[in-house]
């Protein structure tokens, strides 16, 4: 069924749920993983550091935290017994949507795992949403995972 699942993770509760989830759908059908980071060039753009501190140095401590988060991920695939492959994106001006929908592409995923915060309201508009744009822009079908609640305690 699904063998080349590819994984957009930013290091977040609800990537690392998309992630769990993806791990599980390929152990169970001998597939392998692709994992997707994009260095966020909004953050590096915008950042102003008043202590004199240079973009320069921002824009590497981008660089590795999107090596660790795609290393962490491909380790816990592993320990899995699962294959797993990385892969940062480093594009100025290039949507999310836009570069997990290529990378899918040329990769030949059969499916997309994207965990999503579900931000509604304002936070949505601020913030924007980065699954949705996956959902738009993919040529493949895409499962959108959020984390579970906790469940509630009756008194």
């Amino acid at each position: 069924m699904f063998k080349r699942i590819l994984v957009p993770l930013d290091g977040s509760e609800p990537s690392q749920h998309a992630l769990a989830i993806a791990i599980g759908l390929a152990r169970a059908n001998a597939g392998q993983l692709r994992l997707i980071h994009m260095i966020d060039h909004a953050t590096y753009l915008a950042g102003y550091d008043p202590s004199g501190g240079s973009s320069a140095q921002l824009f590497g401590a981008l660089q590795d935290s999107a090596r660790q988060i795609v290393a962490g991920a491909e380790a816990s695939a592993r320990q899995e017994g699962v294959a797993a492959d990385g892969v940062v994106v480093d594009g100025l001006g290039v949507r999310l949507g836009d570069a997990v929908a290529k990378a899918a592409s040329e990769w030949g995923a059969d499916l997309i795992v994207v965990g999503t915060h579900g931000r509604r309201g304002p936070s949505r508009l601020l913030l924007g949403s980065g699954a949705e744009q996956i959902i738009r822009l993919s040529p493949m079908p895409v499962l959108v995972t959020r984390v579970p609640e906790p469940a509630s305690k009756s008194a």
